[in-house]
C-alpha cells in the first residue's frame, strides 16, 4: 500500500498533465459517439474558452502547490490533523482522506460558491456554458478556482493528510470532473444505479440547468453521499434540462472577455 501511495506522491508535472489530456480525450471521443444532448455547435470553437480557463487553472494550481508544500511539511512535523489521532490501516486512512477532501474541497466550497453572493459571481462563469460537454469541467474563472484551492488547503490541515493521499485524490477528481460533465448518454438504469454512490453524468447535468432550484443541487464531485445527506440531491429526466444561466446572455457563452468580466459587472443580477 505504501508503494501505491508513493507512486502518486512522485508523479511528475508531465504525468499529471498527461492524465488531464487523457481523461478529457477519452470522454471527448465517447461523447461524440454517444451524446446525451445534440449540441448544434462547432466543438473546437466551443472548447476555446474552456481550454483557456484550463490554462489559468493549471497556473493557479502550480502557485498553490508551492503553498501546499509548506502545509504538508507543517502538518507532518507537528502531527496535526485527524489522521494523526488514529492508527487505521493505510487503505482506510486513504479512503477517509479522499472522503474528507471530497466533502470540504468539493461539496462545501461548491455549496458556498452558490450561496455566498461574491463567490457566486465568480462561479456563474462555470454555469454560463450553454452547451455542456467534457470541456465544461475545465471552465472555472480564476477567482472561482482560487476559492477551491483554499478549501483544499483547509481540508489538508483538518485531516493532517500526507501528500500522496492528496495526489491520489487529485487524480480521482480529474477523472470524475470530466466524467460528470461529459455529454455522454448512459443507459438510464446504469446511471441511476451508479448515482447511489457516485456523481454520474445525468446527475450532474441537473446542476447545470439554467434556473433554480435545480442549479442549487447536486454539488458533489466524487461521492453522491454528501448531496443525499444534506438534502441537495435531485434526479429527474435529463431531457428537461436547459443549459446556461437565466441572468446571463446565452449568445455570449463563448465570449472570453465577457466571461472574465462577469464577476465584476454589477448590472448582472445574482438573485442575492
Amino acid at each position: 500500500m505504501e508503494a501505491f501511495i508513493q507512486f502518486f506522491a512522485e508523479l511528475s508535472s508531465a504525468e499529471k498533465l498527461g492524465w488531464i489530456v487523457f481523461c478529457m480525450g477519452i470522454f471527448w471521443v465517447i461523447e461524440g459517439a454517444y451524446p446525451l444532448a445534440r449540441h448544434h455547435y462547432k466543438k473546437w470553437e466551443h472548447a476555446k474558452v474552456n481550454l483557456f480557463l484550463l490554462t489559468t487553472t493549471i497556473i493557479i494550481n502550480v502557485l498553490f502547490g508551492l503553498a501546499a508544500a509548506g502545509v504538508f511539511f507543517w502538518v507532518a512535523e507537528n502531527e496535526f490533523g485527524l489522521l494523526h489521532l488514529v492508527n487505521f490501516p493505510m487503505w482506510l486512512e486513504l479512503l477517509l482522506g479522499v472522503m474528507l477532501l471530497d466533502f470540504v474541497a468539493q461539496y462545501v466550497v461548491h455549496f458556498m460558491l452558490h450561496k455566498v453572493s461574491f463567490m457566486w459571481r465568480f462561479h456563474m462563469v462555470h454555469h454560463s456554458d450553454t452547451e455542456v460537454d467534457v470541456t465544461t469541467g475545465t471552465r472555472h474563472h480564476p477567482g472561482d478556482y482560487m476559492f477551491r484551492e483554499l478549501f483544499s488547503l483547509g481540508a489538508i490541515v483538518i485531516g493532517g493528510l500526507p501528500f500522496g493521499f492528496y495526489m491520489f485524490y487529485r487524480i480521482l477528481t480529474v477523472l470524475f470532473t470530466y466524467w460528470s460533465h461529459a455529454n455522454i448518454s448512459l443507459p438510464a438504469g446504469v446511471d441511476k444505479a451508479l448515482s447511489y454512490v457516485f456523481i454520474t453524468p445525468n446527475m450532474h447535468k441537473f446542476h447545470h440547468h439554467f434556473e433554480r432550484p435545480w442549479t442549487d443541487t447536486n454539488y458533489g464531485n466524487i461521492f453522491s453521499l454528501w448531496d443525499r445527506m444534506m438534502g441537495t440531491f435531485v434526479y429527474d429526466d435529463p431531457k428537461k434540462i436547459q443549459y446556461g444561466l437565466d441572468v446571463l446572455e446565452d449568445n455570449r457563452s463563448s465570449d472570453l472577455a465577457y466571461q472574465l468580466k462577469v464577476p465584476f459587472d454589477k448590472n448582472i443580477k445574482t438573485d442575492y
